[in-house]
Order: C-alpha cells, then sequence, then structure tokens
C-alpha cells in the first residue's frame, strides 16, 4: 500500500494507482468518507463509490490509459488539513472509442493527516475546455 507521507505524494500516488488500474492502491488514497467528482461533473461520496466509479472504465475505455501529474501548488490550511492542485494529463489508448488522444485536466484535493499518513478526503478533476466552444484545450 502507497502511503502518502506529505500532500505533495498525492499527484505521483494516484497515477502510480491509475497507470498500474489498481484499484485498491486507488482506493487506499482515498479517506473512507471522500468525495469525488469526476471531470464530467459526476459527483460520488465515499470510497467504496470512487471506486466504483473506476473500475468499469479501467475494465474498459482507459484499460490502457496512462496519466502523467504535475503539482502545482500545497496550501496548508490548518494543522493536518492540506489542499493541492495538479495538472493532469490522461492519455487514452486503443482501447478508448474515440481511438488515442489526450486530455488536460486541473485537479483539487483537500487532503487529511491521520496517523503518519495523508488521505485525500475530497478531490475535483476539472477538463481544460474552450469555454466559448466546449473544445479540449491542451496545455503546451
Amino acid at each position: 500500500m502507497t502511503k502518502m507521507k506529505r500532500p505533495e505524494d498525492a499527484p505521483v500516488a494516484f497515477k502510480a494507482a491509475w497507470n498500474a488500474h489498481d484499484m485498491t492502491a486507488l482506493c487506499n488514497l482515498f479517506d473512507e468518507d471522500a468525495t469525488f467528482v469526476n471531470r464530467f461533473g459526476h459527483y460520488v461520496q465515499g470510497v467504496d463509490a470512487i471506486v466504483a466509479l473506476h473500475v468499469p472504465i479501467h475494465e474498459t475505455i482507459y484499460r490502457d490509459s496512462t496519466l502523467e501529474n504535475e503539482l502545482l501548488n500545497v496550501a496548508h490550511i490548518a494543522d493536518g488539513v492540506a489542499v493541492i492542485h495538479f495538472w493532469s494529463r490522461l492519455a487514452a489508448g486503443a482501447a478508448h472509442p474515440a481511438g488515442p488522444h489526450a486530455v488536460d485536466t486541473l485537479i483539487l484535493a483537500v487532503l487529511t493527516k491521520r496517523d503518519d499518513s495523508w488521505r485525500i478526503r475530497a478531490l475535483e478533476n476539472v477538463t481544460l475546455t474552450n469555454p466559448k466552444t466546449g473544445e479540449l484545450v491542451l496545455r503546451d
């Protein structure tokens, strides 16, 4: 199990779980009552619901996908509470109905510390799009 020793570890741990398509590892990143908003605005609460949201896509359209994440910032807002932002680039593979392509998102996560590790308490994923057209935008 990947333990996040500091909030800065979250983008790397999330990437590792995603790229391994390891739902147990993904589950272990989140607090039991965590909330998750995917890039389409679908909201779920609880680690079981978060995993249930990801299992079918990792078995089908994203089974050959990979993520690359880049930490933007960490803000410690209270003892044992931090907010992070990170860029994420999803590289969908041949399993996706649209074929191989990339999608960039910006992720905001709230993490809390319990004992000696950090867990994600809330995560929201926003797809980068042109607000006038809805067309996907990739970062340089």
